[in-house]
């Protein structure tokens, strides 16, 4: 069963027809006990998609369904969802414990079993021994936490994650995506989750909707966006990948300035586009190398060194795993592809075309 379903939806803002849609007939799945991140860059009506799913928003026309059922019309209170939101929205003069227990108070269950089902709920999160601080004696990461455990509590069929990460400094982020991912999984909840952020969403996703203008540009699991975008603009999006013009010949090779590359599906012949990312770039020798360039940059990141090289393609950015290359500025490089990070893109299409 589907836990979320979305049949050809949209939504315009107002009532004056000639508003323009933030949405534009999407349809999509999350199947029940899986995660989905909708992706997209601001104003791509990826959180308007969310609220929509929550009932903090009506849709124009289409269907929703939860669990099998109908809500389109429904309100939040009859959809049996929970939210997250970015600000996590504890209430500051309440404990952890009746923070966790608020949801459950407010729908009529005793004080004792909403209280122990609280405790249960952050002990899930791993907050036990916190119960009685109060949400400002906490850390960042603490708080997160106590939105969650807040959020599982009541159970709900779906639970959404409006950029729930953004609020925390890197290392946080890091931890806290895996501890919902592990959370996620352990407990089979469907989730749909929001971000703009392309790791987080590699990281946690089972599947992924990247939307651009109110429309899906594709959807598939992390492996195959990242390694098969369908567009321009989804190749750009996911990393830091650079399109380069290249040609396709009779026999199926791709040229791409003085590279030839062999693609791992076919592709047809004439005019593409290849999406390289920065971490496909091989330095080798300049006499081995059909395509040398110039050192104009070099930077040592620890488990990585980046560099900035001016070629007949233009300047690219390459991000070397190699530590025991060391290249300066001056210093002339050749440099290759790998296998992986290397993609060749449809042409043509309009911005935000659907890929479904």
């Amino acid at each position: 069963m589907n836990g979320i379903e979305f049949q050809d939806v949209t939504k315009r803002y107002g009532s004056d027809a000639s508003a323009p849609l933030a949405v534009k007939g999407i349809s999509f799945a999350v199947p029940e006990g899986t995660l989905t991140t909708i992706l997209g860059p601001s104003g791509c009506g990826k959180t308007t998609t969310l609220r929509m799913i929550a009932g903090l928003e009506s849709p124009t026309s289409g269907r929703i369904l939860i669990a099998g059922r109908d809500v389109t019309n429904r309100g939040p209170a009859e959809r049996d969802v929970g939210m997250m939101f970015q600000s996590y929205a504890l209430f500051p003069h309440m404990s952890v414990l009746d923070n966790v227990a608020y949801g459950l108070r407010m729908s009529g269950i005793p004080r004792v079993q909403a209280s122990e089902r609280a405790r249960q709920s952050l002990a899930n999160v791993g907050l036990v021994g916190l119960e009685a601080r109060a949400p400002s004696e906490l850390s960042g990461g603490q708080q997160q936490r106590v939105a969650l455990a807040r959020a599982l509590v009541l159970e709900p069929a779906v639970l959404l994650f409006d950029e729930p990460l953004s609020n925390l400094d890197a290392r946080l982020r890091r931890e806290m995506r895996e501890e919902i991912r592990a959370l996620q999984q352990r407990l089979r909840l469907t989730v749909a989750y929001v971000t703009h952020d392309q790791s987080e969403a590699l990281a946690v996703s089972d599947q992924i909707i990247v939307m651009d203008h109110g429309v899906i540009a594709q959807r598939g699991t992390p492996e195959e966006l990242y390694e098969r975008p369908a567009t321009e603009f989804v190749a750009g999006f996911m990393g830091e990948a650079m399109l380069f013009d290249a040609t396709v010949d009779a026999g199926g090779a791709v040229r791409l300035g003085p590279l030839q590359l062999s693609p791992r599906a076919a592709v047809a012949k004439g005019p593409a586009k290849v999406a390289v990312r920065p971490e496909a770039w091989l330095i080798q020798p300049a006499d081995d190398s059909p395509l040398v360039g110039t050192v104009r940059k070099s930077a040592y990141l620890g488990s990585v060194r980046e560099y900035l090289v001016d070629t007949e393609l233009g300047p690219l950015f390459v991000v070397s795993r190699d530590l025991s290359i060391r290249s300066e500025p001056g210093e002339r490089v050749g440099l290759g592809l790998g296998l992986h990070g290397v993609s060749v893109v449809p042409t043509g299409g309009p911005a935000g075309q659907r890929h479904e």
